[in-house]
């Protein structure tokens, strides 16, 4: 008979140990050449054999739910090596498991860490049974697949990582759920993008001159900023057709997510200008009227709205 301990029951230190992890290093020890200045990393629980198994997969703040079982983690540190694609990207915010039957509460899974080879890679979290000490555990190996990353000035991607549990993962899914989890259950597909800076050797300023008095219309970098803004392509579409949203105002090197009608859908990265642009299909289904279309950013500290009516068919 399978054991099953109680719920992950956190407080106090253990949760702050659950959130914990430590700095980033390549394989090989050093640090990485460049540092995570941000980014997301998309979870996608569809393809995963948790459902067949009656437990439903959400993410906790700051973590954001989207549509089609997508939860999106914010990334808050770690490192990248764009040459080689090796990196590790920590994430803010909480997993929890939860059984449709509500017998067992909900194991919350913390400090989650990817970490990213050339050829694998690995999902490690920490959880605490029973309100013990909070331990560190592979999760799942991560399939990197035949895609290489994609590399930009400010940033790196990778697109349709698949994860599948691991002994010790199957393990621990199996003693809180008291059902059977196997080492290569699928647990679902991961789209990391993260800002890595824009590289190279940073410009030094020139001294400033203390007798030369600042224009009036000179400001602070910050006051120069745009305000975020957000425009559609069309401002009427027929249901089925496509429209496209375009952005500025954002940090280069930012992920953008899209929300339709407040559903989170996509994501877009912003270029070393701060714009975005994402062209995304209206669905077949969409009532005739306005839309609205937000753009915000990773924290939701940077956002812009736009709307476009959907037109009746001829």
């Amino acid at each position: 008979m399978v054991k099953r301990p109680g719920a992950a029951a956190l407080a106090g230190g253990a949760l702050l140990a659950l959130l914990c992890s430590g700095p980033a290093a390549a394989q090989d020890g050093q640090a990485f050449p460049r540092e995570v200045s941000g980014g997301f990393v998309s979870w996608s629980t569809a393809d995963a054999e948790l459902a067949d198994r009656g437990v439903s997969f959400h993410g906790a703040g700051p973590a954001v739910r989207g549509s089609a079982d997508r939860t999106w983690f914010p990334a808050t540190g770690g490192g990248a090596h764009p040459g080689t694609g090796d990196a590790e990207v920590e994430l803010s915010g909480t997993a929890q498991l939860a059984q449709s039957a509500g017998t067992v509460p909900p194991l919350t899974l913390g400090g989650l860490r990817l970490e990213l080879g050339s050829d694998a890679g690995a999902l490690y979290s920490r959880t605490a049974a029973d309100g013990g000490t909070a331990r560190e555990l592979a999760l799942a190996k991560v399939a990197l697949g035949e895609a290489a990353p994609a590399v930009r000035t400010g940033g790196v991607t990778w697109t349709g990582l698949r994860a599948s549990l691991t002994p010790e993962g199957a393990r621990l899914l199996s003693e809180w759920s008291g059902r059977q989890f196997a080492a290569g259950d699928g647990l679902g597909l991961l789209d990391v993008t993260v800002g890595t800076g824009a590289g190279g050797t940073p410009e030094v300023p020139a001294r400033p001159d203390p007798t030369r008095q600042p224009s009036p219309s000179a400001a602070p970098e910050k006051q120069q900023r745009a305000t975020p803004s957000a425009a559609l392509t069309r401002p009427g579409v027929t249901a089925g057709a496509e429209q496209e949203v375009t952005g500025a105002g954002f940090e280069p090197g930012e992920v953008v997510l899209v929300a339709i009608d407040a559903d989170t859908r996509y994501q877009a990265v912003a270029d070393q200008e701060g714009r975005v642009s994402r062209v995304f299909p209206v669905y077949a289904t969409a009532a005739e009227g306005a839309h609205g279309v937000e753009l915000y950013s990773v924290l939701g500290e940077r956002r812009a709205a736009a709307r476009f009516e959907v037109l009746a068919s001829d």
